[in-house]
């Protein structure tokens, strides 16, 4: 039964990656111009790229709608015909593009591979995450996809006799994360996947990702964090699993925090 879970968790991953929405998006574009090519072709007419850009994001949308995409990648679908052709009538230098997209990868590596985009906590969470801390015996604290240090360093510094652990994949963020972390002796700011960093060794595991790896991470803590240990995912809780205790964080936007004991 667990390897049936685990094998639909990665099925549905799998069929939300960008790739996916990628073909999604193409195949709706290619179906439309099918079609308009041959009709404005036979009027002798010039295809009107500004309407045409519209029905293939209205086409888009209703796909990824039917298909049960998650929310945003319905929007996505819907503006994106229609922006790219805003944008060409700009005359943007190609270079910019270039610049923009190696930026990008550099800092939302983990939203292109992972499904895991770049979340900055805010104080309030740092706050209900010390009050929480502050009940319990730990040692040992990693944060899986630590982005800048903004939940980690505070901590880090409040909890100067525990030990911290950051993971990062995105070079730009981890760069910036680890100038900060640079005179924090008890933080250990790694470069690395979240799914290579071993949890054997820590009281307490936090995330804050997305609701795509969820399920595979919760196998992945079940089968490596020690008993009694803690695993707490900020915003997106476990499918399926109920939460030892849950945490409610008074800020905007509203933060909650799932707090499982292995």
């Amino acid at each position: 039964m667990r390897c049936r879970i685990m094998l639909i968790a990665k099925y549905n991953s799998t069929m939300n990656t960008p790739t996916r929405q990628f073909a999604l998006q193409a195949a709706c574009a290619l179906l439309v111009l099918s079609l308009a090519w041959p009709y404005f072709g036979m009027k002798a007419a010039a295809i009107p790229w500004a309407e045409t850009s519209l029905v293939i994001g209205f086409l888009a949308f209703v796909v990824a709608s039917f298909t049960r995409q998650p929310i945003w990648w319905r929007f996505i679908h819907a503006f994106f015909a229609p922006l790219a052709w805003t944008v060409a009538q700009l005359s943007i230098d190609p270079g910019w593009f270039l610049l923009a997209a190696i930026l990008l990868l550099l800092v939302y590596r983990g939203a292109l591979t992972g499904q895991v985009p770049l979340y900055l906590s805010n104080t309030e969470t740092v706050d209900a995450l010390e009050k929480l801390l502050a009940g319990r015996q730990f040692g040992r604290f990693i944060d899986l996809g630590s982005g800048v240090g903004s939940t980690l360093l505070p901590l880090a510094r409040r909890f100067p006799e525990a030990s911290f652990v950051g993971v990062e994949n995105a070079p730009l963020t981890w760069l910036f994360g680890r100038w900060r972390s640079r005179n924090q002796p008890n933080l250990d700011w790694r470069w690395g996947s979240l799914w290579k960093a071993g949890l054997a060794d820590f009281d307490v595991v936090y995330a804050f990702l997305s609701p795509a790896p969820m399920a595979e991470l919760w196998q992945k803590a079940k089968a490596e964090m020690s008993p009694g240990s803690l695993f707490v995912s900020n915003s997106f809780p476990v499918p399926d699993v109920e939460a030892l205790v849950v945490i409610e964080v008074d800020c905007r936007p509203v933060r909650t925090l799932y707090c499982y004991e292995l």
